[in-house]
């Protein structure tokens, strides 16, 4: 969905009401191929409102897409429900009207694009651990001819077993008995 500034312009007593599906599979596809592998219609329900030529929109928006696990690569279906609220305003100047923590945008030309900004949106939900239910309850780390994941733990217990101690140092590993039971 795509609005001019002209267009909604009528729009600043009373706010622009949205209520859409949005077919954004192409958008992910083309910029976060990578990140997502499908998405279904996303639902965005919200309002439009201007505000001395700003643009406030605070949508909510939910869907679920399907993202390789940061693990395995397998699927993984990640549902999404959040709250979108982002500011657009047509010039630079602006900038000072809004507070630091607040997501304001300097449009390109004299356009809102809301397919733009509900996509970029999707990205940053996605964690970044995403694993399968397997992967989650424990199941093997995958391995390959040479190579294993292992947990981090595991790699922690590894390096401390491999850790050679220092021969000078190992006439006084007795000499403070109960510290030697805490490490």
């Amino acid at each position: 969905m795509k609005w001019s500034l002209k267009e909604l312009e009528k729009y600043r007593s009373e706010p622009l009401r949205i209520d859409e599906t949005l077919d954004v599979k192409d958008k992910v596809r083309e910029r976060f191929s990578d990140h997502v592998l499908d998405i279904d219609p996303v639902k965005v329900v919200g309002t439009i409102t201007i505000d001395r030529d700003d643009v406030l929109l605070d949508a909510h928006v939910t869907g679920s897409a399907v993202v390789p696990s940061s693990r395995s690569l397998q699927p993984v279906s990640f549902p999404f429900d959040f709250d979108m609220n982002e500011i657009y305003i047509p010039e630079a100047s602006h900038f000072d009207r809004y507070e630091e923590d607040e997501t304001v945008l300097l449009l390109d030309g004299q356009t809102v694009d809301l397919d733009d900004g509900v996509v970029d949106n999707i990205i940053a939900q996605i964690p970044m651990q995403i694993l399968t239910d397997a992967e989650r309850s424990g199941a093997d780390m995958p391995a390959g001819n040479g190579w294993e994941v292992i947990s981090e733990d595991d790699y922690v217990a590894t390096q401390e077993e491999n850790q050679p101690t220092d021969p000078r140092l190992a006439k006084l590993k007795g000499l403070f008995p109960d510290q030697d039971s805490d490490q």
